[in-house]
């Protein structure tokens, strides 16, 4: 049987033994496994993404192709185009804000960033990778208070259900977008590389806007019995497998965002051309 010596003796697993203590407040952690790796590959794609999203969302050009025999195709960043500033045919049936001449793309996205950095996945990210509350599992936190949510500014994170409301509507609009893709401005069928985008990208944010906790809520939340509520019961189910991969869904719909962004904007510049299938 393994035992442990201390001052009194050998002692059996089974009997606790009065060890000397390591480390102390100063000591960041005891892991030896490099731990920082991922709180690190987290902060370089979140900052990286971040600062892509607003170079881009200043530019006010290179975001709609609808001419020269291309399909209309539009950056998931600048949909829907509202302001008084978009490009003509940009908009849906004519419609936009007379009163925004800034670029469209600073006032849409508000609503899918407001999505993301109240999302109960991104939260964990950012609070790890960005303030180190903590950085790891058994890694010092470097802030001396906890408040949790509940004062300024992290308070705000409990508005993540009213996001998702907008963020549903809008990936109406950009399901829309990539309907449309697939006719060219002559008005024939038409598939292409950059239809073929829009369709995946339109995809990943359903399947992560459907996988969120506030949408398997939604469908499951406050029931007492699911016999009562067949439907309700129905649509727990779906929503359930898809929230244990809600993870993965924001991962990838959030670089597939920024690559369609580049795809647009390469074809609309000119530098690339979108190549049609059929």
């Amino acid at each position: 049987m393994a035992t442990v010596t201390g001052s009194a003796g050998p002692a059996t697993e089974s009997t606790p033994v009065a060890l000397p203590r390591r480390g102390g407040p100063s000591v960041m952690t005891l892991r030896q496994d490099r731990w920082w790796i991922q709180p690190l590959v987290t902060f370089s794609i979140l900052f990286a993404f971040v600062v892509y999203v607003t170079w881009a969302g200043f530019q006010n050009r290179n975001y709609y192709v609808g001419v020269a025999g291309h399909p209309y195709l539009i950056s998931p960043l600048y949909s829907p185009c509202i302001a008084h500033s978009c490009v003509s045919g940009s908009t849906i049936r004519g419609f936009h804000l007379s009163w925004w001449s800034f670029s469209p793309a600073l006032l849409i996205l508000i609503i899918p960033g407001g999505f993301r950095v109240t999302c109960y996945y991104y939260r964990r990210s950012y609070y790890r990778a960005f303030w180190w509350s903590p950085p790891s599992c058994a890694v010092q936190d470097h802030h001396s208070k906890y408040t949790g949510e509940t004062r300024f500014p992290l308070i705000l994170q409990n508005t993540h259900r009213y996001f998702f409301y907008l963020a549903f509507l809008v990936n109406i609009i950009l399901t829309y977008d990539a309907i449309v893709a697939f006719t060219s401005p002559g008005g024939n069928f038409v598939v292409s590389i950059g239809t073929l985008v829009l369709v995946v990208n339109a995809a990943l944010l359903w399947l992560y806007t459907l996988s969120c906790h506030a949408c398997r809520h939604l469908c499951g939340g406050h029931v007492r019995k699911f016999s009562d509520h067949p439907i309700r019961q129905r649509l727990w189910k779906i929503t359930t497998p898809l929230n244990a991969r809600h993870m993965q869904f924001a991962w990838a719909s959030l670089i597939v965002v920024a690559l369609t962004d580049v795809y647009v904007r390469l074809v609309a510049s000119g530098a690339i051309s979108d190549v049609k299938l059929f």
